[in-house]
């Protein structure tokens, strides 16, 4: 009897500490195993764990049992909208967790970062960019004749970009748009920016889908490439979004898909 007693002893010692709850809902158990899972989603979004955060998560998974047991009693779950939104919602899901585990697999390392950092260096390579300020105004009238009063010196480039500017953002600013590649701006822009020299005046109104540009280029000099250790983060993500895309091309092209 003594030996049972000791087996049994030890068979409830070895008892997973999940088997215990941490609350029941109207006779529905809450796990602590539940709580766990819950607690681990919020640390991998960056919540520290506490007793605080534990107490929290327990209040709140006991709130959802509450209320799901009510819509279940109300036979909510058994509609169509409802349906349709629950496998919307798996779908989602199972989505997100095979690009997240497809990652985990096929992680971007950083000699992968290193050696697109340097082919988009390269790409840049003999580049300029402008310090270019704009006044933008809606009417091709106003522009020139704006742009005929600033070469008049009647109103400096400053004063016409705070007084007429529909960009405000940069009218403010006397129209500053600070340094840039020719790369970041629309066609029409880019060109007209491209055919100035340093100091030099748009000799005409520029359009584009925004309005209409009296543009000036303060300066010019060599494309600045930043350092990797500042585009690191966004040369990672966009690595990973290309493996992720080229992922999703496989999986489509191996589908039978009529």
């Amino acid at each position: 009897m003594k030996r049972f007693a000791a087996l049994a002893l030890t068979c409830a010692l070895a008892v997973p500490v999940y088997a215990q709850n941490i609350a029941t809902v109207n006779g529905k158990a809450i796990t602590e195993k539940q709580l766990d899972e819950f607690v681990a989603l919020l640390i991998e979004q960056g919540a520290n764990d506490s007793p605080q955060l534990r107490e929290q998560v327990k209040q709140e998974l006991i709130g959802r049992q509450v209320v799901v047991q009510a819509a279940e009693k109300a036979g909510l779950e058994k509609r169509a909208d409802v349906k349709q939104e629950i496998e919307l919602a798996r779908q989602g899901i199972l989505v997100r967790t095979l690009m997240s585990d497809y990652l985990k697999k096929n992680p971007v390392s950083d000699a992968d970062v290193t050696a697109e950092y340097e082919t988009l260096k390269k790409q840049e390579a003999g580049k300029q960019e402008y310090k270019v300020r704009h006044v933008l105004v809606e009417d091709e009238q106003e522009a020139k004749k704006l742009l005929a009063d600033i070469k008049a010196k009647k109103v400096t480039f400053d004063e016409a970009a705070k007084k007429h500017s529909i960009d405000t953002g940069s009218g403010q600013r006397g129209g500053d748009l600070g340094w840039a590649s020719s790369d970041n701006y629309v066609p029409s822009f880019s060109q007209a920016v491209q055919a100035l020299k340093k100091g030099e005046l748009s000799p005409n109104p520029v359009e584009s889908e925004f309005g209409w540009h009296i543009i000036q280029v303060d300066d010019s000099r060599a494309l600045q490439f930043p350092e990797l250790s500042e585009v690191k983060p966004q040369i990672e993500d966009m690595m990973r979004q290309t493996k992720l895309n080229e992922y999703q091309e496989s999986l489509f092209k191996a589908a039978d898909i009529k």
